[in-house]
């Protein structure tokens, strides 16, 4: 998606279908198949290793990842968390660029509003 800037805002991120997440105490983690291809998987995933990779969010990013349902704007995100960062300075940027991280990865989708 080609996305100019001061578009991210009006974007809906939603959580890629082969994402689960579990809870790890306070901390989200992240759950995704090593290779998305049933054949793949069943032929190239390393002796030894999972199937799956784990990501293990830290706090903010959890905060974040907690709120992505696929109904709420990025905008939405950020108004929901300005209490929880304290109104800091630039904590609106920190949220976009972390969901832009995210979108890069292919651990959320972006759709407009």
């Amino acid at each position: 998606m080609n996305v100019q800037k001061g578009e991210w805002e009006n974007l809906i991120p939603c959580i890629d279908r082969h994402i689960t997440t579990e809870n790890e105490g306070e901390l989200s983690v992240i759950t995704f198949p090593r290779f998305r291809s049933k054949f793949m998987q069943k032929y190239f995933v390393p002796k030894n290793k999972s199937a799956v990779i784990r990501i293990r969010l830290e706090e903010h990013g959890t905060a974040v990842w907690n709120l992505i349902d696929g109904n709420r704007t990025v905008s939405d995100i950020i108004d929901i968390l300005a209490g929880y960062f304290d109104n800091e300075k630039n904590y609106e940027y920190r949220i976009i660029t972390y969901i832009v991280q995210l979108h890069k990865q292919g651990f959320v989708k972006l759709k407009k509003k």
